[in-house]
């Protein structure tokens, strides 16, 4: 099984029109933002890693957990499949680790779990459905 490769880089923020604001200052562009938005991801060229801005209410639905730094994800793991998402959960599980979120089929089509690291830093493994 190939390894993941990182994929995503995630935060989070109170309001995603003010991040994108920053991050558009930093060289990155984002879609139109619709006042129901909880998830915003700047628009990459292919085979580059991603941006994505959470809000702090769609990460604390998702986590149990309000957000900051060191409990939101630091990166995101792109694996082969759905499967390769659940057979990493559960070795890190087997391993003594913690599933901060177990893989689950995602609202925006994928499977998704988030680990939280030795240190309590969060990673997040996903793969879209369309390709179990």
């Amino acid at each position: 099984m190939p390894s993941p490769v990182i994929d995503a880089v995630s935060v989070s923020a109170r309001d995603l029109a003010t991040a994108a604001q920053f991050y558009g200052l930093l060289g990155f562009d984002f879609p139109d933002i619709t006042p129901d938005m909880k998830h915003l991801e700047a628009e990459t060229t292919p085979g580059a890693t991603r941006l994505m801005i959470d809000t702090h209410a769609l990460m604390e639905e998702l986590t149990g957990e309000v957000p900051r730094p060191s409990n939101h994800a630091a990166f995101a793991l792109l694996c082969d499949g759905p499967a390769a998402v659940d057979a990493i959960a559960d070795r890190v599980a087997a391993a003594g680790f913690v599933v901060v979120t177990p893989p689950w089929d995602a609202f925006w089509g994928q499977r998704y779990a988030t680990l939280a690291d030795p240190g309590g830093y969060r990673v997040d493994l996903f793969a879209p459905l369309d390709a179990a």
